[in-house]
């Protein structure tokens, strides 16, 4: 994954839907037609799985992971961010 592959679409105020599949055997991030896809290797425990998965979106979009905001799916693999 190249950080800020994703930048098209930062822009403030836009709503970001991903899936989150955590355990997996490694972090990855790709665009599976208009789905975004996220594999994380943490458990989905505490917020673990949503943690990393902000982390490596946030990388792709070019953003701080502080801007993304978590709409809906805390405890979903669909989730819905917001960037501010």
């Amino acid at each position: 994954m190249e950080k800020g592959h994703l930048s098209h679409l930062a822009r403030p105020g836009a709503e970001i839907a991903v899936r989150v599949t955590p355990k997996a055997a490694r972090n990855d991030l790709r665009l599976d037609g208009e789905v975004i896809r996220i594999t994380v290797t943490t458990v989905p425990e505490n917020g673990k799985a949503t943690k990393a998965a902000v982390k490596l979106l946030a990388r792709a979009l070019g953003v701080a992971p502080g801007r993304l905001e978590l709409l809906r799916g805390a405890t979903s693999r669909d989730k819905l961010f917001r960037l501010d």
